[in-house]
């Protein structure tokens, strides 16, 4: 019957890709970006301070996952629903690309993002789905490069299924690479990356580090053992208060962005592990809340919004001085 049911799941998903649901989109089109420099959202163009580094920087953002429901069997969605465009405008580029709103020019392709199932399915369909949302990304990257970029430095930002499409585009752009010399940093947050994983390009340890990557995966001190054990234990890891692999005390929290638009700071403590960071409880108006979640990953970016903010402009800087 497994047997079966597998073969079935492959007719339909060829039967999908029959239908032309395999074209990748065409990037010349804006409605194919959520993000372009003259095309910013409202929910991005309210933190947006300061442009001095609007000239001479990228900011390259993927966000996470947001194809959730569990009634929907496809495997990939379409970048023309709307109900997903909503989503990703309203959450994803408002409470996370917005962190580098500041740092440079900001990029935000749609793209045919997988299922939440895909990463119970690596072996099959799973992985399947968030290949074909990486040539989405990819033919993105590629349109920026030639139309864009121009020759600054980049910075990558993403999380979770962001930061797994952003993982493959490092290896196939960047890692041993001649744009390796324009990566400024990459944040991959949300994932679990091995301390190995590229030939070049190192774990940054230190705030002002430039031309590697950072990662993190945020826990409460009651950790979620069955999650960390599966994704995050054993694999690189900064913590994003301190940006070096020590622990940073709640004075040092810069700032935490929540739902209702406002910023809460020095927030909470953080400490290291193996592969992780877990956080104490944050301080905010609503911490009751943070007592029903599992884990903290849907917080992974702006927990420490403000901390993420300063130190992209940080490195911004450090590159451009470098020059």
């Amino acid at each position: 019957m497994v047997f079966f049911i597998k073969h079935i799941l492959a007719f339909l998903l060829l039967i999908q890709f029959s239908f032309g649901f395999s074209q990748v989109p065409n990037y010349e089109k804006t409605e194919n970006w959520a993000v372009l420099p003259g095309l910013y959202p409202s929910g991005l163009r309210e933190y947006h301070k300061d442009s001095s580094l609007f000239s001479e920087v990228d900011v390259f953002y993927i966000y996470p996952t947001v194809f959730l429901s569990k009634k929907d069997k496809r495997w990939n969605i379409p970048i023309d629903d709307i109900d997903q465009k909503r989503k990703i405008i309203d959450l994803a580029v408002r409470f996370q690309a917005s962190a580098w709103v500041d740092a440079g020019r900001v990029f935000v392709p749609f793209y045919r993002q997988a299922h939440i199932r895909a990463y119970d399915h690596l072996d099959g369909l799973g992985r399947d789905a968030l290949l074909l949302a990486y040539t989405d990304v990819k033919a993105a990257f590629e349109f920026y490069l030639e139309n864009y970029n121009n020759g600054k430095p980049i910075i990558l930002a993403g999380h979770s299924q962001g930061s797994t499409i952003l993982n493959l585009l490092l290896k196939d752009f960047f890692d041993g690479k001649d744009l390796q010399k324009q990566l400024i940093v990459a944040y991959l947050p949300g994932i679990g990356i091995k301390k190995d994983e590229f030939n070049t390009i190192k774990l940054a340890t230190n705030p002002t580090e430039i031309g590697g990557f950072t990662t993190w995966n945020t826990h409460r001190k009651k950790i979620n053992k069955k999650v960390y054990n599966k994704w995050h234990k054993g694999k690189a890891v900064i913590n994003p208060v301190t940006w070096t692999t020590s622990d940073g005390e709640r004075k040092e929290h810069k700032g935490f962005l929540y739902s209702n638009h406002k910023l809460y700071k020095q927030s909470f403590s953080s400490h290291v592990i193996d592969g992780a960071v877990w956080i104490s409880l944050p301080h905010f108006p609503f911490r009751a809340l943070a007592f029903t979640m599992d884990d903290y990953h849907s917080g992974d970016v702006n927990l420490f919004w403000e901390d993420i903010r300063i130190n992209a402009k940080l490195r911004a800087l450090e590159f451009l001085n470098q020059k």
